[in-house]
This record gives structure tokens, C-alpha cells and sequence, in this order.
């Protein structure tokens, strides 16, 4: 697959945009991550939707501003990309902070997306560990930040998750400069969850696999929420398990479709 770029105001993105068909998907990796953390879904979805999945500013292929990290600056790059593209209406699948842009997305922009799918995403996490944010905070800024994130990446595994698959995890996080990181653990440590998940008309999916958040809040917030788990997998259970992800990101899709008697 081709990697594409566009630039918005100084800053380069990298993306891949393969298939067709509608609804569009656009999928949105996590922190120190990049768009071939989707490289199962992309296979699968292309046979059928047009597909576009984007290295967030920061990282993979794409460039490395001072500035920018916050939930809703992600946000932003996708929604213009998305008009760059053409694309209209389409699904916004984000895994762990990616999951956080989409909902930020789908509250910014309401009219853009069709549908949002967040993957074992960080949103509503209980008051157990939101009593550890500050610390986790001050840890991810000082210098052994990325050391900090490996060993929180490694606590999200599952005993059978693949090891090698593992150990690539943890080594391509040195891809990601050390600012890059502090700035997006900090804005999301400190988003507005509860006003994003508000603002969210449209139809919302939420996997869960080993990040603990809760969802009864979040259902309170945003009704048009469904839910589900996998079973085996950890937090990257997109590349673990994707025939799990891949048929529930399916079903939720057909289910956006109108009965056949309103065609």
C-alpha cells in the first residue's frame, strides 16, 4: 500500500487510502502507534469500503510539530483531512487515544461522521486510577516518561497475547519523540470526557478488552452507545484477536443501514 501525504499548515500527514464502496471507514491509532496497528482491518475492509487510515501528527511517516496533541488538534487533522479527501459520512475507528479522537471528532464535528467505534479506549476509566492520573502525569513528562509507558504497555497484555508481537509493541515506541507522548497522555489525562460523550449524536461503538472503564457512565451520557468485549486479548487485541474486532466493527456497520422496506 502507497503512503500518501497531504499538508495542513506547515504539518505533513501520512495516510494510506485503499478501496472502495460506502460507508468510508477511517481508522485513528493510539499513542506512540501508526496506522499499520490496523493492518488486519484495512486487509478485511478495503473488499468493501473505502478506507483510510492516518499516522496522527507525531508519528509514523508523518511530521513532528512542537505543538498540537490535544484530543481535539487530533481531532481537527482527521476532520480535515476527511474534506481534503471527500470523504463523507463516514465510520471513525479509533484504538486507545485514538478512540478518544474519534469521540472528540464526532462532538466537534457532528455532521461529519455516520458512526464512531472506540477500541479498548481510555475514556471514563474508574476513580481507582484517575487517582493515579496526577502521578502517571508527572511520570510520562520526566525523563524516564517512555520507560513509564512501556511498562503501562506491557500491564495491558494478555498471557496470550503473541510475544513477539509483544516485543515489537514495546520497541516501536521509541519511534515516538518523548514530547509527543507527554503531550497527548497530559491533554487526555485532562479532557472533558463527560461533555464530548454528550455531544455525541450519532451511533457509537465501545470494545472493550483490557483497559477497565465506566461504561454505565458513559451509556448514561451517550445513548446511542452499544457495547461489547473480546475474549483472550489484550489491550492490541485489533492485531491479537481480529477476527473478534473485525466482526463486531462488521455488524455494527450493517446495523447503520436502513430496513430494506426504507430503501
Amino acid at each position: 500500500m502507497n503512503i500518501e501525504k497531504r499538508t495542513r499548515g506547515g504539518v505533513t500527514l501520512a495516510y494510506i487510502d485503499v478501496g472502495e464502496g460506502d460507508p468510508p471507514m477511517v481508522f485513528v491509532h493510539g499513542a506512540t502507534c501508526d496506522h499499520t496497528y490496523f493492518q488486519f482491518q484495512i486487509a478485511r475492509f478495503r473488499k468493501n469500503h473505502r478506507v483510510v487510515a492516518l499516522d496522527l501528527r507525531g508519528h509514523g511517516a508523518s511530521d513532528v510539530p512542537a505543538n498540537g496533541y490535544t484530543p481535539d488538534d487530533y481531532a481537527s487533522d482527521v476532520a480535515w483531512l476527511c474534506g481534503e479527501l471527500g470523504i463523507h459520512r463516514p465510520i471513525i475507528v479509533g484504538h486507545s487515544m485514538g478512540g478518544i479522537v474519534a469521540l472528540a471528532l464526532a462532538a466537534a464535528f457532528p455532521d461529519l461522521p455516520a458512526a464512531i467505534a472506540m477500541l479498548d479506549s481510555p475514556i471514563f476509566v474508574p476513580s481507582s486510577y484517575e487517582d493515579a492520573l496526577p502521578w502517571l502525569v508527572e511520570a510520562i513528562q520526566s525523563d524516564m516518561g517512555m520507560q513509564v509507558w512501556r511498562t503501562l504497555l506491557t500491564s495491558s497484555f494478555h498471557r496470550l497475547d503473541d510475544r513477539d508481537r509483544r516485543a515489537q509493541i514495546l520497541e516501536a515506541t521509541s519511534a515516538t519523540p518523548h514530547h509527543v507522548l507527554a503531550a497527548s497522555f497530559t491533554s487526555g489525562a485532562a479532557w472533558d470526557a463527560a461533555a464530548a460523550a454528550r455531544a455525541c449524536k450519532v451511533a457509537a461503538l465501545y470494545v472493550r478488552s483490557a483497559t477497565f472503564i465506566d461504561l454505565d457512565k458513559f451509556r448514561s451520557l451517550c445513548p446511542t452507545l452499544s457495547t461489547g468485549e473480546t475474549v483472550g486479548a489484550g489491550h492490541f487485541a485489533m492485531l491479537e484477536v481480529p477476527d473478534q474486532i473485525d466482526a463486531m466493527l462488521e455488524r455494527f456497520t450493517r446495523a447503520l443501514e436502513p430496513p430494506a422496506s426504507a430503501r
